[in-house]
């Protein structure tokens, strides 16, 4: 699965978990991009991206993100 794969697979989890289809993500996308994406729903999107991908984060990890881009090389590390 290449990094574009991934995006697009996680475009859906965001549009499911943050309720909002019209999010669009790209690999410089934060979390203050996006209105919906408050620190409650960060923890409901990293639960439901460790489960569509089958990994699991570390909270260092998780702390170290800038953007979705960080997210999916983590992904990938871990693949």
């Amino acid at each position: 699965m290449d990094k574009n794969e991934i995006l697009t697979k996680l475009t859906k989890i965001f549009h499911e978990e943050l309720d909002n289809e019209d999010i669009v993500l790209s690999f410089e996308t934060t979390a203050d991009d996006i209105e919906e994406w408050d620190s409650l729903s960060h923890i409901q999107l990293i639960v439901a991206v460790e489960k569509n991908f089958g990994v699991r984060f570390t909270s260092s990890e998780i702390q170290s993100w800038q953007n979705v881009g960080e997210m999916i090389d983590c992904i990938v590390k871990k693949k």
